[in-house]
C-alpha cells in the first residue's frame, strides 16, 4: 500500500505534492479536498479554477491525471456514506437524523456536512465533531465499499492506489 503522508493545508500538501513529483523516484499522488462543486472537467482543471489563494494550482509538468485526486466536496463528506460508523464512534447522544440525508454525497455544499456533523454529534461523550480530534478515527472506521459506492472521486482514488 501506498505512504500517505498528511500535508496539513492544501496548499502545503500542493506544495508537497510538487516537489515530491520533481524529485522522487516514487508516483506521487495529490488529494486535497474540492472545497466546492466540481464543475471542471477532471481534478487538475478544477484546482486549476478553484485551487488556493497561496498557489497557481496548475498542472506541473509531467503530472498526469491520476496523480491528482479530490474530495468532494470536502473530506468530511465521506463520513455521510457510513453513518454507521459515525455512530459506532460517537456512541450514545449521536443523533444520525441530523445528517444530510442526499444519497449523493458528492453534491451536498459544505456547509451543509459541516453544520451535520456538529448537530449529530454534539449532545455525544465525545462532543461536537472537530476534524483534528476525530477525523482520522472516523476515516479508519469507514467501510470502503459504502464510500466508493457513494463517491464517484473516492472510487477514483481507491482504483488509482
Amino acid at each position: 500500500m501506498p505512504r500517505v503522508v498528511p500535508c496539513g493545508r492544501r496548499d502545503n500538501a500542493y506544495d508537497d505534492f510538487k516537489t515530491a513529483h520533481m524529485h522522487n523516484d516514487e508516483v506521487a499522488m495529490l488529494l486535497v479536498d474540492a472545497e466546492g462543486p466540481v464543475t471542471a472537467a477532471g481534478p487538475w482543471a478544477h484546482l486549476a479554477k478553484n485551487g488556493g489563494k497561496d498557489s497557481d494550482w496548475k498542472r506541473p509538468k509531467g503530472a498526469k491525471d491520476r496523480q491528482c485526486h479530490l474530495m468532494v466536496q470536502m473530506m468530511e463528506s465521506w463520513f455521510l456514506a457510513d453513518k454507521d460508523a459515525l455512530a459506532s464512534l460517537y456512541g450514545d447522544g449521536f443523533r444520525k437524523n441530523a445528517l444530510p440525508q442526499n444519497l449523493k454525497i458528492e453534491q451536498i455544499p459544505k456547509e451543509d456536512v459541516r453544520k451535520g456533523l456538529e448537530r449529530a454529534t454534539r449532545d455525544t461523550n465525545k462532543g461536537a465533531y472537530h476534524k483534528g480530534k476525530h477525523s482520522f478515527a472516523i476515516l479508519a472506521l469507514l467501510d470502503p465499499v459504502k464510500v466508493t459506492a457513494a463517491s464517484p472521486y473516492a472510487d477514483r482514488l481507491i482504483k488509482a492506489l
